[in-house]
């Protein structure tokens, strides 16, 4: 490396996974030791295994604290542009029954901590993540994001997990545009002051954030956004003129209000709610829905303006099994011709397997009338599980025979269905319908699905 070029030798070790490598390397060569100190990316990780050591009798006076390995990293690398800091995954499982003190040498959001080296990079950060130790930062409150909006001027990205976040004296940060929250539990109950504060984000990721009673989004700029909220909040609002991408996943919040005539994507989960109101949303193509049972009926009637959707996919919320057959026997009539009467030109569609289910037994107990043909679905994907073979197989003829223009049909069949039961399933399509397209595969869950074939 000694005769590579120097802005090649700084893009290397700004990629480096570990900083603390960074060190090594400049006792290594010259050239690394001065290439060293222009680094512009700087990642810092507390394995388990620091962890641990750090905390044995036998080795912790041997360990570097880590707040002071990533202090010395920074004070010494002018030039960052980017900074990740945080504990391992793996420190996740470490309970308070594991910690026999009230050590803070892992509270990573601590205001005086991070007061020690992030205004040295107040004018060349663009990007910082921050990954806490729960065990340590769930009790005890930080003002770091008052301190970061008022000392990183140009910060584009910022990241923040596992913390608890107080929202006084935050600042106007014009130049963010990536937000991330994650784990966090923040003080703004309505995100007031996030809207106010972060006017211009163009993606906004809030995970499990906790703390909100009645949040509402009101950003002009979001294009994307990754919501994932607890059952606490009373309402949703969100009003985003831009935004193409939402993915939203709640639980029974009594109103969910949204507002955005640009959206296309919008991938909602959701067990029920007492009022959805969807306002200039017309321009939805692809639509995931993640449902309970029960709500079907009104979820789907709050979506009968979004013509324009092409590809749907559909399941229903898992429940226990006695609960779900009683979903079944109140949604009687939920077929194709109750999908297509509120979505007529879906050209995709992916059923999943409690969707399936209970549209399987609604044919098989009769209550679905003869519908008519439809020409506009071109491509079926369906999650199975065959408990009477014949029944499966009506079902699914019943769907080619209706629609007339399948070109594709993938079917994922369970893992714990006998593979006699599902060989005799596929050639059963193949021979009934040799100018289908077919596609088979696996499913199980929590692992990903396994394709068998590929376009038979």
């Amino acid at each position: 490396m000694e005769n590579l070029p120097s802005p090649l030798v700084i893009e290397i070790l700004s990629r480096l996974k570990d900083s603390t490598d960074l060190a090594r390397c400049r006792v290594v060569s010259n050239t690394l030791n001065e290439a060293s100190y222009e680094v512009r990316s700087l990642t810092l990780v507390c394995s388990m295994s620091r962890y641990l050591k750090s905390r044995s009798p036998e080795t912790k006076h041997l360990i570097t604290p880590f707040k002071t390995v990533l202090k010395n990293l920074v004070l010494r690398s002018p030039n960052l542009e980017s900074v990740s800091l945080g504990v391992d995954r793996s420190l996740g499982g470490i309970s308070f029954d594991d910690v026999e003190d009230e050590s803070d040498d892992l509270h990573l959001t601590d205001f005086n901590f991070i007061q020690d080296w992030l205004p040295s990079l107040s004018k060349s950060i663009k990007s910082l993540s921050v990954s806490d130790f729960w065990v340590q930062s769930c009790w005890r409150q930080s003002q770091a994001l008052s301190l970061i909006s008022s000392t990183c001027h140009g910060l584009v990205q910022l990241v923040v997990r596992n913390a608890w976040l107080v929202v006084d004296g935050l600042c106007l940060m014009p130049t963010l545009t990536n937000l991330t929250l994650e784990f966090v539990r923040l003080d703004d109950e309505d995100l007031n002051m996030l809207n106010t504060c972060f006017p211009n984000l163009t993606q906004l990721n809030l995970i499990g954030v906790g703390g909100l009673k009645e949040p509402k989004i009101n950003l002009p700029h979001l294009r994307t956004c990754q919501w994932s909220v607890s059952n606490a909040p009373l309402s949703l609002n969100i009003s985003a003129p831009s935004l193409v991408d939402f993915h939203l996943k709640c639980i029974k919040p009594r109103l969910l209000f949204l507002e955005a005539p640009s959206l296309s994507n919008f991938n909602l989960s959701l067990e029920n709610t007492d009022e959805l109101v969807l306002k200039n949303c017309g321009n939805i193509q692809c639509l995931q829905l993640e449902v309970e049972c029960f709500s079907l009926g009104y979820i789907l009637s709050m979506f009968q303006r979004c013509v324009a959707v092409e590809r749907l996919s559909l399941d229903f919320v898992r429940k226990t099994p006695r609960v779900v057959d009683v979903g079944a026997d109140q949604v009687r009539e939920f077929g194709l011709d109750m999908l297509l009467n509120y979505f007529p030109n879906i050209r995709y569609l992916s059923l999943g397997s409690e969707a399936w289910r209970v549209m399987e037994s609604s044919f098989c107990r009769g209550s679905l009338e003869n519908g008519i043909e439809t020409k506009t679905l071109k491509e079926l994907v369906a999650y199975i599980v065959v408990l009477e073979i014949e029944f499966t197989l009506a079902f699914i003829f019943s769907v080619l025979d209706k629609c007339t223009q399948l070109g594709g049909v993938s079917l994922l069949i369970h893992s714990d269905v006998d593979p006699c039961v599902a060989g005799n399933l596929i050639s059963a399509c193949r021979t009934k319908f040799p100018g289908v397209r077919w596609r088979w595969g696996i499913w199980k869950e929590g692992i990903k699905d396994t394709w068998v074939s590929d376009g038979i």
